[in-house]
């Protein structure tokens, strides 16, 4: 079998993040390169919201499907798992009162739990397949893909566009 090469980011991603400071920019990539280096054949779903950069990780092109994501903000980098409230192992304590969404902040890579996060990214991929057995097949063309931008931002560094605000 053809061995999957590195995906590459998106262009526009680094775009995305550039107004925020070289260390969150720095810290983005580390992640992004974390769970690609771990799981290669996932696809990168990537939006430029309003308040934030956020990119899924998820074996399909779709959000339903996704086990961990990244958000973007100026101070943090929020690290979160798309069903983390149904994670069992570890015990690593995981942030948010939603339904489904749990995360931790990082502020620097050196505080990044790598081993406790190994873990937990391994069950939730395990939790996605079992809710779509398709995603069990091998996706041999992992994509970096801008799913939306928004018109309106707030960005670090006085770059807002509050158009319409």
């Amino acid at each position: 079998m053809k061995e999957i090469k590195e995906m590459k980011p998106n262009p526009e991603l680094k775009k995305f993040i550039k107004p925020y400071d070289e260390d969150i920019q720095k810290l983005t990539l580390e992640l992004r390169n974390f769970i690609i280096d771990l799981v290669p054949q996932t696809n990168e779903l990537i939006w430029d919201n309003y308040n934030a950069v956020a990119m899924a990780y998820s074996k399909s092109k779709k959000l339903k499907d996704a086990f961990c994501h990244i958000a973007v903000y100026t101070q943090h980098v929020n690290f979160g798992f798309n069903r983390g409230a149904e994670l069992t192992s570890g015990n690593l304590k995981l942030n948010g009162k939603g339904k489904l969404i749990r995360h931790i902040s990082i502020k620097k890579m050196k505080s990044f739990p790598k081993d406790e996060i190994k873990t937990l990214i391994w069950e939730a991929v395990g939790i996605s397949e079992h809710l779509n057995r398709n995603l069990k097949d091998k996706n041999k063309k992992p994509k970096s893909i801008v799913m939306s931008v928004s018109e309106k931002k707030i960005r670090p560094n006085g770059n807002q566009n509050l158009k319409g605000l």
